[in-house]
């Protein structure tokens, strides 16, 4: 019986069922037949358009926790603040605990992530794996669930509705730059990262 590399199989990480590999056609997405969990899918994206993404990404991170979020005003005074603004007034408010979850998901996370996608990247387009490629990829697979920057702008417009019983309430670019962010996150979610164990193969760092 002939022996099939490893770059030709696919494993279900679920339920261990080995699967001959075949070339995805575009959009297409390979399940498992016996437990319909997703394989992989169509890689569309180049590892230089992937790099290209995250400091884009990057750089909209930056202007969104530097730019105001939103103004509030009353009686004719108004009052803007950053996520950082936010995050200390709820830590002087007795918040700790809020404000140390909102500083972990909404920055430190995103900002770990996109360091560690950028490293990962910058090696793998000269087809290199980068120093501490296996450490990497795992803290990034459990990193994924815990960046929640898509959730803060869906909260945030549903506060600014609220808020405009009470006070004058003006979006302020902040928040059009973390709209922007969604926006790369929810493309780049659709990337399945476990690409990089075949686009970059052991032995090449």
């Amino acid at each position: 019986m002939g022996m099939s590399s490893p770059e030709a199989l696919l494993i279900c990480e679920h339920c261990d069922t080995v699967y001959r590999r075949r070339t995805l056609a575009r959009g297409d997405v390979a399940r498992c037949a016996r437990c319909e969990a997703e394989l992989e899918r169509h890689h569309a994206l180049s590892v230089n358009a992937m790099l290209a993404l995250i400091l884009t990404a990057m750089i909209v991170f930056v202007q969104a926790n530097m730019w105001p979020i939103v103004t509030l005003g009353l009686s004719g005074q108004q009052s803007s603040t950053t996520l950082w603004g936010m995050i200390l007034a709820m830590w002087r408010e007795q918040a700790q605990v809020v404000s140390v979850l909102v500083a972990a998901t909404l920055f430190f996370f995103p900002l770990l992530k996109m360091l560690m996608l950028g490293w990962l990247l910058w090696f793998a387009r000269a087809g290199r794996r980068a120093p501490g490629f296996v450490r990497l990829m795992v803290i990034l697979h459990y990193l994924g669930p815990w960046t929640m920057s898509e959730v803060f702008v869906l909260g945030a417009l549903v506060a600014i509705v609220k808020a405009h019983t009470y006070f004058d309430v003006m979006p302020d670019p902040g928040i059009y730059a973390y709209a922007a962010l969604t926006l790369l996150i929810t493309i780049f979610a659709g990337v399945d990262l476990r690409q990089l164990w075949d686009d970059v193969p052991e032995g090449t760092a």
